[in-house]
């Protein structure tokens, strides 16, 4: 298996892209801790799947990250961090984004990225090994139209993901960004009812040259090759797994 004896630490663990990727990475023999602010959805998550452990974690603390990942790396090891966290808000024009709702989105989805590295990056320098899988998306590469905010956050994870790279890379250590497309997740559904959801998400593969969103699964399989061995000679790259909508 891929990920046969190692040890990963997954944050969104409790749902979405997260979800699959526990699913995944565990399937492939890997340790797997699925960290979440939402406990209950991290623990679902952990339900039937051999070797993961569940963890209630608010990425944006970074002493209560450096302690899950500190405690991790005691009981487990530390080969793998997924720092996949994010939130995103609603299509609204750039001026009338909320200043709060600005913060909100940094403190998850760049500062929750920041302090994950910042965390696992001694452990895996001190081994001279271990790979850290950034979620960025679609939008931190091109930019989303009217979501503004949440095309910022992601392009930070973009660069920081190269900048870490850049650093970390000399003591053995490879850092990697996968930037989905429109994957069907709770994000994108959120506060649509299932028939909204699906005329929108019809209408959206429209756009996409083959002609469907992505699945969770897609986005994990990106994930599982960043993260295994088989990407040894990768790092600071972003991984577009978009449909092709970039190209089209």
């Amino acid at each position: 298996m891929r990920l046969d004896g190692k040890t990963a630490f997954v944050t969104g663990g409790g749902s979405g892209l997260g979800r699959a990727a526990v699913e995944r990475f565990a399937a492939e023999g890997a340790t797997v801790v699925a960290a979440d602010v939402d406990h209950e959805g991290a623990t679902e998550t952990v339900e039937g799947v051999e070797g993961a452990i569940a963890h209630e974690l608010d990425v944006r603390d970074f002493e209560a990250f450096r302690d899950a990942i500190d405690a991790t790396a005691e009981e487990h090891g530390l080969d793998i961090v997924l720092n996949n966290a994010g939130v995103s808000h609603e299509p609204t024009a750039m001026e009338d984004l909320a200043h709060e709702e600005l913060d909100r989105l940094i403190g998850v989805n760049v500062r929750g990225v920041w302090n994950g590295c910042a965390a696992a990056l001694p452990h895996l320098k001190e081994q001279g090994s271990g790979a850290i899988v950034n979620t960025a998306s679609l939008a931190g590469v091109i930019g989303s139209p009217r979501l503004s905010g949440y095309s910022l956050t992601k392009g930070a994870v973009v660069n920081l993901t190269r900048a870490v790279a850049a650093e970390a890379g000399p003591e053995g250590v490879r850092v990697n960004a996968v930037c989905p497309g429109v994957t069907e997740t709770p994000m994108p559904k959120r506060d649509r009812s299932e028939e909204e959801w699906e005329e929108l998400s019809s209408r959206m593969a429209e756009h996409y040259p083959l002609r469907r969103l992505g699945q969770p699964e897609d986005v994990a399989n990106a994930m599982l090759y960043l993260a295994s061995d088989e990407a040894a000679w990768v790092t600071g790259q972003a991984l577009v797994v978009d449909g092709g909508f970039s190209c089209a």
